[in-house]
Parts: structure tokens; sequence; C-alpha cells
């Protein structure tokens, strides 16, 4: 079964679905398993592992942290790819994989499609490449069956939209509004006029994004999307609190 067909028979019983986000191998890679662990005890659908990367322009200051934490910990990519896999063979969710293009193409793209297809990851989010310049990207991940997430902005014109769907696989990860992860959104009527035209670009389920951070959040986004990413606010919960508490945090969530 693909990437869209898991969430898809998931959302036959769940209002709406939670993704969640994890910087691999901070604190540790044995917080990650901690973490990972409540996180699905607690109904989350879906879980991007962030490969750590210096330069990461489309997250905000608290996962911006994390991955030069991580990077200055030691982590590899070696490391990252065997904890996808162990996490992959121990709980029946998918996995993706969130980097940037520059991690991808210095390993090598088809060796690092093959790895991540060994290791069972469904699929992969790169922010930083557009459809035109992922020409060996976009052809490998088809060869794999590794789904390709694109995104839609705010500013994403309709013609634009319909572009990224035909090219993406899986679902489609819509950020709520202009600008770098872990800042609170607002959901208005630009809001949801945007969200409208988000649907009516695509037959994927909707990812909503950027900024989620509370059940009021998730609460305001049934109906319009089909799963709410939470990603800073639960690194703030570890930081503060320590691990324990990202389960409880989890099941207030729906």
């Amino acid at each position: 079964m693909n990437l869209e067909q898991q969430l898809k028979e998931r959302l036959k019983d769940k209002e709406i679905l939670l993704m969640t986000h994890i910087v691999l191998g901070y604190p540790s890679f044995t917080v990650n398993r901690q973490v990972i662990r409540q996180m699905i005890e607690n109904g989350v659908d879906c879980i991007e592992m962030q490969l750590p990367f210096s330069e990461p322009m489309a997250d905000g200051p608290v996962i911006l942290k994390a991955n030069q934490d991580s990077l200055a910990g030691g982590t590899r990519i070696a490391d990252c790819l065997a904890f996808g896999a162990e996490m992959a063979a121990a709980h029946d969710i998918p996995f993706l994989f969130m980097t940037y293009y520059n991690i991808i193409f210095k390993y090598g793209e088809e060796p690092f499609f093959a790895r991540a297809k060994e290791a069972g990851i469904k699929g992969f989010i790169v922010p930083d490449l557009p459809p035109e310049q992922g020409e060996t990207f976009f052809r490998l991940a088809e060869e794999f069956q590794i789904a390709p997430i694109l995104i839609f902005a705010p500013t994403s014109t309709d013609e634009r939209m319909r572009e990224l769907d035909r090219v993406g696989r899986g679902f489609i990860y819509c950020v709520a509004r202009r600008g770098v992860t872990g800042k609170k959104s607002e959901f208005g009527a630009d809001f949801s006029d945007y969200l409208r035209r988000c649907r009516a670009a695509t037959a994927k389920p909707l990812a909503v994004g950027f900024g989620i951070q509370n059940r009021d959040d998730v609460q305001a986004l049934i109906g319009k999307a089909d799963m709410a990413v939470i990603g800073s606010q639960t690194i703030r919960l570890v930081d503060a609190q320590g691990p324990e508490a990202v389960g409880p945090f989890i099941a207030g969530l729906r």
C-alpha cells in the first residue's frame, strides 16, 4: 500500500490525522526513540524525521537550533538511515524523511533512494527542490515508489498548485502562512480561502503545518484539511519538560 492509500485508509476512522516532526539525533537518538513511541501510542498517524542540515532555510529558530545541535553531536546520514529502518520495522505507521537537497545530492540520489527504500521510508519532503530542478530525483522517486511530498504556499497560484499536484505523490503539504516554522499561525478568512484553493487543486490528502501548536489549532482544521502537522511545539516540550511530556500533549490534541 502506498503512502496516499495508507493515509486515506486512516481517514476512514478519524476526522483529522496527526503528523509529527522530529529532528534526528536531537537531543539524542535515545530520546528520539522515547518520543516516537509516545507519539504513536497516543495516536499519531505519520512521522516526518528530519535529517539535520546546517542551513535549514524553511525552519524557524527552534528547529534550526535542533539541527545545529544534532550535527554538533556527531549525527551522520548513516545513523539516520539506520534509525529510520529501526522505526519503520518497529511501528505500523508511515515514516518520512524530511531534509534539504544538498544532503541527498552529496550522498548520491540513487543510493539515497535505495537505502531509504530498504529502510521502509514511505516519502521524502525536500522543501528546496522544485520540480523544475529535480528531474532525476522525481524519476527515482517513481522508480523506488517513495512519495515526493510537494508544498503549497499561500503565495502559490492556482496554476502552480495544479503543476505541483501533477508531480507530487502521497499528500500535499500546505504551509499555513508565509515565513518559517515555529511561529503560531492565524486561521481567519484568508486562510480558509487558501485551503479552499488547495482542495480544488488536488485529490490528494491535505496536510497543514507551520505554527500548529495546540488542540484548538487542530480542531480548526477539521473539515478543511486531512492532517495537522505538529513540529516545533513538541521540540519545545521536550526541551522544557523532557520526553515523557510528549504523550499527554499528543493525546490532548484531538
